[in-house]
């Protein structure tokens, strides 16, 4: 696979990732990406931005209670 942006090769490896809100921040150390051996840039897999998607809606939701 060829990266999109700088025509790098891109390998299957794991890459950090965070997600920052006004009132929190995710950080995961290594989702699985296909990262690009020429300028380094993560490229994630789906499965992998569904966990993302999950975590940011259920701490939405438990703020939300919170609030309450």
């Amino acid at each position: 696979m060829e990266y999109i942006f700088c025509k790098g090769k891109l390998e299957k490896k794991t890459a950090p990732f965070t997600v920052e809100r006004k009132d929190y921040q995710i950080h995961y150390n290594a989702l699985p990406a296909f990262v690009c051996v020429q300028c380094g840039e993560p490229v994630f897999e789906e499965n992998a931005l569904a966990l993302i998607q999950k975590s940011v809606k259920s701490i939405e939701e438990e703020k939300l209670r919170l609030a309450v």
